[in-house]
């Protein structure tokens, strides 16, 4: 901005005086242009006032009680022709007529502290220096009391209106918010706004700030510092409290209301307070302190207005989640919880840095019982699901196939995996992990022959408890099996849920928390199984392909009777069991073709060494199938559908 030469010079003036005199004429030039901002008004107009105070004789300097009667007079006459007005200041007057407002005010102030250190050398002249006290005093605090109406309404009047879907900043705007080092009362809460800097949104109009942080230093410097903060607090929690209205959850639950919701209330009440907590953290919390440190960052007062603006809605949101932690503990219901849980665990590094000290422990204490409580739901809906896995009732599949608890625990157990690290918090306590191991490695023992004591040490607590609950679940499918009476049913039915067992595992994120100890240990299970089976179905079968009691005989045509009988028997088993076993059923495909080769194995090659030691003993009609035949046969095993040879 180019300036003209001065035409002024102040040849009677020397020194200091001739300084000061410069420089007010200087800000007195600048002051007249109009393109000037606010803040370089307001500068100016501190600047002049403070040259002025300078300028001004005090006592030491012969000045007297009359001249000081003179300013309170004119400070008076400039305070009351605003107070006359009883429009908002800053809403009619222009920037530079709102700061010689404030400039008057701030005089008063100075002039009641001149006042009350003025040194009088006639004593007749203390009833006078006493009325002008009074007076200044009166101006002061009816202005201040103006202010403090005019501060609340620019805090209103500029409130920016918040939308949940809103625009986060970018971190070149982020930049403009002022947070240098000196703004932000302690490191932490600067840790906590960079953290958080991409998110904060203007609650006020940015050319209201400086008028807002104008009124509040004077009204700290006034000694109004109380009526000041909770001004901005009472509006502020307003804002807060709309905000939670604007989140849908401002509402407020008890235990019974809680206990009687419908599960799709309760998922949508929970996924709806989810994201207004996310968003009330991130956005809400991230841009008031912001706002405070723009308006206080200077007076020491950011964390008191911050507290006691937002601490009823935070306590508010905790208290939702309160009803929900102490509502009924089901299982279909823990990974809602654990979103909550997990949630809150994310932002507790931003709520400890927000609400720190003394002043936010109440805060900080409720958002810890709460995670507290979480964790207690979790545990107590886990152990109902070992409840409900250990005392399921339900039928078997006629088939022999995969029962449906086996999918819904294996499935359950899959979905709390996306939890792990949250879970092993959760889980973390060693008078709990020593129990419930020693109750583990019993039933591993008993079930499935145990696991290493040096793996069961390297075991995470979820790993502990998956494992707990596979252990559960093949002891109430061992209990199962005994339902079916026929014996290579059992078997069939134990081989093939163990087989999904341990391929849902193995085939997802479960394997690095069951281990590879445990997959193989499952794997040779489900192969115990599967040879138990072969023995049950194709045992006795298998054996009338034996010579043993065949040359025993004296006579040739004996023979030749029991060969025939032995062949005759072979038949009836093999389509009998080629009658119940193709709606038996292998769900897994793979699992299945190895037991129809399996099977193959030990069928066609029996079979065919039987015809060939005896096919010149008896005529070809009694040789009912060829070992071709028989191995098509096989491969109709398992699949579901009934089938009878008699048809063929």
């Amino acid at each position: 901005m180019a300036m003209a030469e001065s035409k002024y010079t102040f040849p009677e003036l020397d020194g200091e005086e001739k300084l000061i005199a410069a420089i007010k004429h200087i800000a007195s030039a600048l002051g007249a242009y109009t393109n000037l901002t606010d803040e370089a008004r307001r500068v100016l107009v501190d600047l002049g006032t403070q040259l002025t105070s300078i300028a001004q004789p005090d006592e030491k300097n012969g000045e007297t009680i009359s001249e000081i009667a003179s300013l309170l007079d004119a400070v008076q006459e400039k305070v009351m022709r605003c107070e006359a007005d009883r429009y908002m200041i800053w809403d009619v007057a222009g920037p530079d007529e709102a700061f010689e407002y404030l400039n008057a005010v701030d005089e008063a102030r100075k002039l009641i502290e001149r006042l009350e250190s003025f040194s009088l050398d006639n004593p007749e002249d203390e009833d006078k220096r006493y009325e002008l006290q009074r007076r200044a005093r009166d101006v002061l605090q009816d202005a201040l009391v103006r202010l403090e109406e005019e501060f609340k309404h620019i805090l209103v009047q500029n409130r920016q209106v918040f939308w949940p879907v809103h625009t986060p900043l970018s971190f070149s705007d982020a930049d403009s918010l002022d947070l240098g080092a000196d703004s932000i009362e302690g490191s932490v809460y600067k840790d906590c706004i960079s953290r958080m800097s991409e998110e904060i949104v203007d609650f006020i109009g940015k050319g209201a700030i400086p008028k807002l942080r104008s009124i509040a230093n004077l009204m700290f410097n006034s000694k109004w510092d109380r009526e000041c903060t909770q001004a901005y607090i009472s509006v502020r929690k307003d804002a807060f409290e709309e905000c939670l209205f604007m989140l849908n959850v401002d509402e407020k639950l008890n235990i019974d209301e809680v206990s009687s919701m419908s599960w799709a209330s309760w998922k949508s009440k929970i996924r709806r307070w989810l994201q207004a907590v996310k968003i009330f953290v991130r956005v809400f919390l991230a841009s008031e302190i912001c706002l405070c440190d723009q308006i206080f960052g200077e007076l020491g007062s950011v964390t008191y207005c911050f507290l006691e603006a937002s601490k009823g809605s935070i306590l508010q949101l905790l208290d939702f989640g309160h009803a929900i932690s102490i509502g009924p503990k089901k299982p279909e219901r823990v990974f809602l919880i654990l979103d909550m849980h997990e949630m809150l665990t994310a932002f507790l590094p931003d709520i400890e840095a927000l609400y720190m000290g003394d002043e936010g422990s109440l805060v900080t204490l409720k958002y810890h019982e709460l995670l507290r409580r979480l964790g207690d739901s979790v545990r107590a809906a886990y152990v109902d699901f070992e409840n409900i896995i250990a005392s399921d009732n339900s039928t078997n599949p006629k088939s022999g196939g995969l029962h449906p608890l086996s999918k819904h625990v294996m499935n359950y157990i899959k979905t709390l995996a996306d939890y792990a690290e949250t879970l092993n918090v959760v889980f973390k306590d060693q008078n709990e992990e020593r129990d419930h191991t020693e109750l583990l490695s019993a039933n591993l023992i008993q079930t499935t022959g145990g696991i290493s004591s040096s793996s069961s040490c390297k075991l995470t607590p979820i790993s502990r408890r998956f494992a707990s609950l596979a252990t559960l679940l093949e002891g109430n499918l061992d209990t199962k099996s005994k339902l079916y009476q026929n014996a290579s049913l059992q078997h069939l039915f134990m081989m093939n849920n163990i087989n999904y067992m341990a391929r849902k595992v193995k085939g997802s994120e479960l394997k690095t928390i069951f281990g590879d100890e445990w997959i193989g240990k499952h794997n040779g299970l489900c192969h115990k199984y599967a040879m138990d089976y072969e023995r049950a179905s194709w045992g006795s079968t298998l054996s009338l392909f034996k010579d043993s009691g065949v040359f025993d005989l004296g006579s040739y045509s004996a023979r030749k009777i029991l060969i025939k009988e032995r062949l005759r028997s072979f038949y009836i088993a093999f389509e009998e069991i080629y009658k119940t076993q193709t709606a038996w059923t292998v769900t897994d495909i793979e699992l299945r073709e190895d037991l129809r080769i399996s099977i193959s194995l030990k069928v066609i090659p029996a079979y065919r060494s039987f015809v060939g030691r005896y096919i010149d003993s008896i005529d070809d009609r009694y040789f009912k199938y060829s070992a071709d035949d028989l191995e098509n046969y096989l491969l109709d095993l398992f699949e579901g559908t009934p089938k009878s040879l008699s048809k063929k």
